[in-house]
């Protein structure tokens, strides 16, 4: 039977965004190929460490949500180590709890995003009528 895992790992903040975006492609497919399924994913971006790591203050967050079995997780830590644009990670399982929480906030988080989508649609059309309204203004003015 086939647990959940989260992984969280830290990528050197000398990557591009190039080279960001092919590390965490190459863990993708390393999952994939074992027979992982990816419930979820979360690009965190670059982020302020609490203390520094390799000599470095800031870090590329990225997380894997997946359903496997536990040799997965052996061979993706074991990659993790061989990989110099890794500097550190953390692979734990979830428990039922776990999973309903991440759940949840991955709900919360798209309703959030859709609420933003939305009103970022709505917002436009006020700042042109606004627009609209001041143009008016100046054409009475210089008529005058």
């Amino acid at each position: 039977m086939a647990n959940q895992y989260e992984t969280v790992f830290i990528m050197t903040p000398v990557l591009s965004e190039d080279q960001m975006k092919e590390t965490v492609q190459k863990f993708e497919k390393i999952l994939t190929d074992k027979g992982a399924e990816i419930v979820h994913q979360e690009n965190w971006g670059l982020r302020k460490l609490e203390y520094p790591i390799q000599k470095k203050s800031s870090g590329f967050y990225h997380l894997f949500e997946f359903k496997a079995e536990g040799d997965v997780v052996t061979e993706l830590e074991l990659q993790y180590r061989r990989d110099e644009r890794i500097m550190r990670f953390l692979t734990v399982s979830m428990d039922k709890y776990a999973i309903a929480y991440a759940e949840k906030r991955r709900n919360i988080r798209n309703e959030k995003a859709a609420k933003a989508q939305e009103e970022a649609a709505a917002a436009p059309a006020p700042a042109a009528e606004a627009t609209e309204e001041v143009k008016n203004e100046t054409n009475q003015t210089e008529q005058e």
